[in-house]
């Protein structure tokens, strides 16, 4: 899809920032260029469409050099998201998301269904969004607009420039999920700039590692943490993370914060088809011991948990599919307190997942613990004892 040959960038000052590189980015994956400040990853990404020309090399799209096209219909044909986001303040979010198809001349009812289909896939209702002006939208819903925008008019590559880096943490972290779950559905070819490790391994197909100018490392989230390539890459990478398949997080580690008596506001959830590796480092880094399993549906097929990931962890052929439990114990919303009850004293679990017509239920119902079942129990004897 996308072929950089002997691509070299230097500037006329004489400064050397992209030392002759060689890389394939294949149909339908999601690429992130990492490394630390200076290291060429956004020159990289941005001589895709020609932000940036190369000094000498050739890219390739669809074995067509870019250098050969036209640079207006290369970029219009190219979806681009970047940090700023950049939306128009004088246009509503319709005519925002519509702008490239418009300059490209698309049907107008057409990309008006296409705005519908955008903002239903990023969770916007689009009766309440589409009318609006960007400044009536939070950070985190501007930045969906900036990502489905890019989508518009159906280009086959998207570039993201540090799209998230700029949020809060719970917005980045929701947006992360948006991404996997949308790549699902499109399949498109994206190049994702960042520089944040925990988001490269929690998105990515494959990473890219660059350190002045030069690709150091490419290779899946799992293998770059179970092989990193050099010094440079362990280090950068960070030995906590290297060692989560071998040291068991300790008990401060896996502490949880309720949210309520009976259900926590962050369920922590995998695709079927990620590698132990890297579910271990979610594991670890959202202090849970259990991964729900859900689809880009949110329908729920299992839990993997922490003990069936370490047993299996030096197999390095498996997903978290193949090691999961999917015969498990679930409940409905309305389940009563008793019910919880029987299932944990009849069970060995740790915690109980809360389904809603199969699927998941998100961060309004969580999970149902030991600890916050026994103190709904107290309470639920201590108000009988007052009536």
């Amino acid at each position: 899809m996308i072929k950089f040959e002997n691509v070299k960038k230097q500037y006329k000052d004489g400064f050397v920032a992209i030392k002759s590189i060689n890389l394939e980015i294949n149909k339908g994956e999601l690429v992130t260029l990492i490394g630390p400040s200076g290291c060429g990853k956004t020159t990289t990404m941005r001589m895709i469409n020609r932000l940036t020309e190369p000094s000498a090399g050739r890219i390739l799209i669809n074995g067509e050099d870019t250098a050969k096209a036209d640079p207006v219909e290369l970029r219009r044909n190219i979806g681009y998201v970047i940090q700023q986001i950049g939306l128009f303040p004088h246009m509503t979010i319709e005519q925002n998301i519509s702008l490239v198809p418009k300059l490209k001349k698309a049907d107008v009812e057409k990309t008006k269904k296409r705005v519908d289909e955008l903002l239903d896939l990023v969770g916007l209702d689009p009766t309440t969004f589409k009318k609006r002006y960007p400044s009536e939208l939070s950070g985190g819903q501007q930045q969906r607009i900036g990502v489905i925008r890019a989508l518009a008019a159906e280009p086959d590559i998207i570039l993201m420039d540090e799209p998230f880096s700029a949020l809060d943490p719970i917005s980045r972290e929701q947006l992360q999920d948006d991404i996997v779950n949308l790549q699902e559905e499109i399949q498109k070819t994206i190049v994702f700039v960042t520089h944040d490790m925990d988001e490269a391994i929690k998105i990515a197909n494959r990473i890219v590692i660059m350190k002045d100018g030069e690709i150091v490392q490419v290779d899946t989230p799992e293998q770059i943490l179970r092989r990193p390539a050099n010094d440079f890459v362990k280090g950068f990478i960070g030995e906590e993370r290297l060692n989560q398949g071998i040291t068991l997080p300790t008990a401060s580690d896996m502490m949880y914060t309720a949210a309520s008596d009976m259900m926590y506001t962050e369920v922590v959830t995998s695709s079927p088809k990620r590698g132990l590796a890297s579910a271990l480092h979610i594991m670890r880094e959202k202090r849970v011991d259990n991964l729900f399993i859900t689809d880009k549906d949110k329908q729920f097929h299992g839990v993997a948990t922490l003990e069936a990931l370490k047993e299996n962890y030096r197999n390095e052929d498996l997903i978290v599919s193949d090691i999961m439990k999917s015969n498990v114990q679930t409940l409905t919303a309305d389940a009563i307190l008793t019910d919880v009850a029987e299932i944990f004293t009849e069970g060995h679990t740790s915690a109980i997942p809360v389904l809603d017509d199969g699927k998941l239920v998100g961060i309004v119902v969580g999970i149902v613990t030991r600890a916050s079942m026994m103190r709904g129990l107290a309470d639920m004897n201590g108000n009988g004892g007052h009536d």
